[in-house]
């Protein structure tokens, strides 16, 4: 049974999607290694992909004169997958657990003429005050729109990922018994034109994921993330959470509108898309508690049932 485990950025960050301190980081991505450990022991063969928004906003706001946005998301790829390559390899050892994580920087094909590139609503980095998100669109020219955590947030274009170049090294490290970390923060994203180039953009990290786990042929997608269900309603008066709900009950969802396209939308479409393609199963749950997510203890279960 083959099974990608997606990990959100925001679960990797403190509130407010702050980035930590490296030890705050590095507690964060202990959880995430203890889950990826937990379905090895519950007898999956796992490939992890990861977020990457708070940490490439922080990049861009510190080093963006340097660096553009396709290489912050190549930085981060390498940042992040170091981290949990490393947590990994300590967890596999304390539980005799013999497999090896392998770090692939991966490149997620765009197309150019994608209108994301003009409406851009992808969340990078931390939640601002009013104040100075305006101060930052005046002096980076930044565009910034509101999060439903609490303040504003950049937002920055997210194509669609088309295809993985990476992808016949990611089949051959599954096939050999390897767990890859690969399409972090979304892949690179690269356009193909005669050469391949990077471009300014970050790509969602979700639909990256169901991209990967269609192309794998994976049985099941695990998102990992910092809710403990999704809801619908969310934060009104008649919010209601979904347990298990079908695949065509929660496409009209989507499609309503219930869904936030900077949030839960992408992780939902991501679950939706993975089922529609061949998956059996998706969840969407919080880090940290994979196993108890598996077994309906908490978190959405999204199903094939019409």
């Amino acid at each position: 049974m083959l099974l990608v485990i997606a990990l959100g950025g925001n679960a990797f960050a403190k509130e407010g999607g702050k980035v930590g301190s490296p030890e705050e980081q590095w507690e964060r991505v202990r959880l995430a290694a203890s889950d990826v450990a937990d379905m090895i022991e519950e007898g999956f063969d796992v490939v992890v992909t990861h977020g990457n928004g708070p940490q490439a906003g922080l990049l861009a706001e510190r080093v963006g004169d340097y660096l553009s946005l396709d290489m912050i998301d190549a930085a981060t790829e390498g940042w992040m997958g170091y981290l949990i390559a490393n947590a990994l390899t300590s967890e596999f050892m304390r539980r005799g657990i013999l497999r090896k994580p392998v770090v692939i920087i991966s490149r997620s094909i765009v197309n150019k003429n994608d209108p994301a590139f003009q409406n851009p609503t992808k969340y990078v980095g931390p939640l601002y005050d009013k104040e100075t998100a305006d101060k930052l669109s005046r002096k980076r020219g930044w565009v910034f729109k509101w999060d439903a955590r609490g303040g504003f947030r950049r937002v920055v274009p997210s194509p669609e990922p088309m295809d993985i170049m990476e992808l016949d090294a990611i089949k051959l490290l599954i096939r050999e018994g390897y767990v890859p970390i690969t399409v972090g923060g979304g892949g690179v994203p690269v356009v193909m034109n005669g050469e391949a180039r990077g471009v300014d953009a970050v790509i969602d990290k979700d639909l990256a994921s169901q991209v990967l786990a269609n192309s794998i042929n994976s049985d099941y997608l695990l998102i990992l993330t910092d809710v403990d269900y999704i809801y619908v309603n969310f934060r009104k008066t008649n919010q209601a959470r979904l347990v298990e709900v079908a695949v065509d009950e929660v496409e009209r969802y989507y499609e309503n509108g219930q869904f936030p396209p900077g949030s839960m939308g992408p992780k939902v479409l991501a679950a939706i898309r993975f089922l529609r393609n061949g998956g059996k199963t998706a969840y969407i749950g919080p880090l940290g508690r994979a196993r108890d997510i598996l077994r309906g203890q908490i978190g959405t279960r999204i199903i094939r049932r019409e």
